[in-house]
């Protein structure tokens, strides 16, 4: 099957971004939101990122004008019904995830694939939403977004090869590099990355640390280009709890326990870059 159309449910920072290097690739996209005012924030943090690009002579002005003329915004559901290929890339909720596959697999056609961008929810607890698990898969992209390489492609128990072969090739279409992951809580990326921010947060609860040490530490110690509790922050400490949690319910495994710092600083507003104070202050 020939992927023409793409939609993308959600214009945050990932959902935006993938409507960029979906349109970047040549295919038409539509964004949606539930808000006209959150797809304008949406078009215009991409058109800032091709702006960028444009300042280093990665793209040109014309191929920047071409990538926003290929990005429609709606903010009804059922446009996606005009989409081959649909991923959702809402915020980590299990219950609003359930509610828009249910609500696309009604709107869309039979052939449409449904994927998710969820980073820790099981695929097929999601597909188990529709009357097609064998086009629901999972598509992991990492942030930002435009930038990051990797995509986690991951199969549930009743996705078929054809699902999944279309799927890897979209991501080399993107110029991502897909990576297999098995379907349990967190996959890969986040059932290592996570915990280790949330070890980090203890570090802080625990007065191992001042989260500014914690991160030198793991920056120039362990070589990662940001350290652990940047990293939240630009994540979103509402993000890396409810990841911890989808661990923490899906293992019954107490070394997934999420720190209870992390919980308090999520339930005072403290979510990251994203409200302008974490575990830094961004204002």
């Amino acid at each position: 099957m020939d992927i023409k159309k793409f939609g993308v449910i959600g214009s945050g920072q990932m959902g935006n971004g993938i409507a960029q290097v979906a349109a970047a690739s040549g295919l038409e996209v539509v964004m949606s939101d539930i808000k006209q005012e959150f797809c304008e924030k949406g078009l215009a943090a991409i058109a800032g990122n091709l702006d960028r690009m444009v300042k280093k002579d990665k793209i040109s002005q014309a191929e920047k004008t071409a990538i926003l003329g290929r990005i429609t915004t709606t903010t009804d559901l059922k446009d996606m019904a005009s989409a081959d290929f649909v991923v959702e890339a809402a915020v980590e909720r299990e219950d609003l995830k359930f509610r828009i596959f249910e609500d696309l697999d009604a709107f869309c056609p039979p052939h449409v694939i449904l994927a998710t961008n969820t980073s820790s929810i099981p695929i097929g607890r999601i597909a188990a939403r529709t009357s097609r698990p064998e086009k629901v898969i999972g598509m992991h992209f990492m942030n930002p977004v435009p930038v990051m390489k990797l995509v986690e492609v991951i199969k549930g128990l009743a996705t078929s090869d054809q699902t999944f072969d279309l799927t890897w090739k979209l991501c080399e279409d993107f110029g991502k590099t897909p990576a297999l992951a098995n379907d349990y809580p967190g996959f890969i990326a986040n059932r290592i990355l996570i915990p280790m921010i949330n070890e980090a947060v203890f570090c802080v609860y625990q007065g191992v640390g001042k989260p500014e040490d914690i991160d030198t530490v793991m920056r120039l110690g362990a070589n990662h280009p940001m350290g652990p509790l940047a990293l939240a922050d630009l994540i979103g400490l509402d993000t890396c709890l409810a990841i911890m949690e989808t661990l923490y319910d899906g293992f019954k495994d107490s070394k997934y326990r999420p720190c209870p710092l992390l919980r308090k600083y999520v339930e005072a507003g403290w979510l990251g870059r994203k409200t302008g104070k974490g575990f830094y202050d961004y204002k």
